[in-house]
């Protein structure tokens, strides 16, 4: 029994002192350091007693063990008197009340200092995660996990450290209460262990509502993120009700949940005064019937065991509401460990410019059993403007995940410039990528800042602003802005049309300084006229940058150099447009579809 009990009582401390260290028998040693002040305080209460009753003396022999410590004061010559215990009294008051602000003063700046860790490192344990394992993450787990668990997880370390400290001034008060009455302490301790077992008839459905409130929340933020993401269509094809019932569902069992852990809760508040009236009743009842004693020693037993019990009573109220939040810190620990486990390798050589070529060779990649790409051999020289066409599966994007660095090899070989891929420090050589997707990305902030990344509005960024800008035809529209290039875009860019979100996606991977620019479907949600004004400016861009293009939309690579024609993740044919034309049947019956 008291294996399992130390056990579960242990639960969270390799957690906390992973991540907070020794610092953590600090927050002990002031607990117990300030038990000891108000024991010591109340033993004085003793001596006090035995002056005021009848006999007006102090008997050292009627305190138990404890009797040392008078002893020792009046070996040293001094005659306690009513006054110099109540001083005495009043300093180991005073003395434990500047211990524990200090205490809590350093327990708020300690709970500070953890919660940023924890934040710290699950953003970062987030952006090593590797791609592959993104991908097919619960991003409603991971929402949830950076943000509400996160907030759990400080009301775990506020009520942890209570039980802890209720465990601390519980025990000096039994030590205490032993030392002078030993048959009144183990009264205190049968009692104690007693209401333990009162409590941990709630402790199981606490820890399984924590869990469960946990995987709701998940789900929840899982909804919202859709609900946000997916709104113009929902409410344009009048179907936002109906999923809106599926994120009501969600709410009423957060609620439910809450509610459940409330009322186990509230258990632990209600139960404290009764179940201490009962046992002092029934103590003293023991104490005075069976025990005998003094009255004095009886007295200040009492407090001691009032304070044990008090303490005894809120530690197992404490624990309870931190098993209410226990199903977050196993969350937490679940995303650290996936973090861990799926870390993004790194190499160790700095990338600075690509000078001549990225080579890939016998190139194999699958998505669990299923391949999705098969020896692929292919050859892109510095500032070529390469094209990969073909159907919906066939490889393309993720041909275009492993140059980058997003997926990692798994047989053959990428080398740029000779180097390995797996060998450069990833944010080295991704830095000189500009991407521009399908669905282009834009701040909900000014347009300056949407191309600039936030970088300083000083001469420098300025002119090199408005070189991005010319180069991806974008200077005359920003001209037309009454603010210019502090006009702010909107949520997603509400204020922009599809080709000017297109063009601001060019001008910041332009204002990077990148060497290799990645357009993934660029155009494809574009209206023929906006498609050609794209098209014209990257076509301006051919000679000066490596363009590697990914299109369904054939017309917007009839100007590559070289057009990879891909099929169910093989390379079938590589050359011109036109030459593509004449080989290929299928790329010819491709364009004619489409109707060049």
């Amino acid at each position: 029994m008291f294996k399992s009990l130390f056990k579960e009582y242990s639960s969270g401390f390799s957690f906390f002192y992973s991540h907070l260290g020794k610092r953590i028998f600090l927050i002990l040693i002031l607990s117990l350091l300030m038990s000891l002040l108000d024991a010591l305080g109340l033993y004085m209460f003793l001596p006090l007693f035995q002056l005021v009753n009848e006999e007006g003396s102090i008997d050292p022999s009627a305190m138990g063990k404890l009797s040392i410590i008078i002893e020792s004061i009046q070996d040293l010559g001094i005659s306690l008197t009513m006054g110099k215990i109540i001083l005495v009294m009043l300093i180991f008051f005073i003395l434990k009340a500047v211990v524990k602000y200090f205490g809590s003063i350093y327990l708020i700046a300690l709970q500070q200092s953890f919660i940023r860790r924890i934040r710290l490192q699950l953003l970062n344990g987030l952006n090593q995660l590797n791609f592959e394992k993104f991908m097919i993450a619960d991003t409603g787990r991971i929402q949830n996990t950076l943000s509400g668990e996160v907030d759990r997880i400080s009301s775990a370390f506020t009520t942890y450290f209570g039980t802890l400290r209720n465990f601390l001034m519980a025990g000096v008060y039994l030590i205490f209460a032993f030392l002078i009455n030993p048959g009144f302490a183990i009264l205190v301790i049968v009692f104690g262990i007693l209401s333990h077992f009162l409590f941990s008839l709630v402790y199981n459905r606490t820890r399984f509502t924590s869990r469960k409130l946990t995987a709701e929340n998940n789900l929840f933020q899982g909804r919202i993120i859709q609900h946000v993401a997916h709104f113009k269509y929902l409410r344009s094809t009048g179907v936002i009700d109906k999923f809106s019932e599926k994120v009501k569902d969600s709410i009423l069992s957060i609620e439910n949940s809450r509610k459940r852990l409330g009322v186990l809760s509230s258990i632990g508040g209600a139960v404290v005064e009764p179940v201490v009236i009962v046992i002092l009743v029934a103590v003293l009842y023991i104490q005075f019937n069976w025990l005998g004693g003094t009255l004095s020693t009886a007295l200040v037993s009492l407090m001691f065991f009032f304070r044990a019990i008090t303490s005894s009573i809120q530690l197992q109220a404490q624990w309870n509401t931190f098993l209410g939040v226990s199903g977050s810190l196993e969350n937490i620990e679940d995303f650290f460990d996936m973090f861990q486990k799926n870390k993004t390798t790194d190499g160790e050589i700095s990338f600075h410019k690509f000078q001549h070529e990225i080579n890939i060779e016998n190139l194999f990649f699958s998505y669990g059993k299923t391949p999705v790409l098969k020896d692929i051999n292919l050859r892109i020289s510095k500032n070529e403007t390469i094209a990969f066409v073909g159907e919906s599966g066939s490889g393309k994007t993720t041909l275009i995940s492993l140059i980058t660095g997003l997926l990692q090899p798994q047989k053959g070989s990428i080398t740029i410039d000779g180097m390995a891929l797996q060998e450069i420090k990833a944010k080295t050589f991704q830095k000189r990528i500009g991407y521009v997707s399908q669905d282009p990305v834009i701040f909900e902030d000014t347009l300056y800042n949407n191309i600039c990344l936030w970088e300083p509005d000083n001469e420098q960024n300025q002119t090199h602003f408005r070189e991005s800008i010319r180069k991806a035809s974008l200077e005359e529209f920003i001209n037309t802005l009454e603010d210019k290039e502090n006009t702010l875009l909107g949520k997603n860019g509400i204020n922009l049309s599809g080709g000017q979100k297109q063009r601001v996606s060019i001008a910041r991977e332009l204002f990077k300084e990148v060497d290799i620019l990645i357009l993934d479907e660029a155009t494809s949600s574009l209206d023929s006229e906006t498609e050609k004004v794209i098209q014209e400016s990257i076509d301006a861009l051919q000679g000066s940058y490596t363009i590697l293009i990914v299109a369904h939309r054939l017309s917007t690579i009839k100007n590559a150099d070289r057009i990879v024609f891909m099929d169910k993740g093989k390379i079938i044919d590589i050359d011109s447009f036109e030459n593509l034309m004449e080989k290929q049947q299928r790329f010819k019956r491709m364009v004619e579809l489409q109707e060049l």
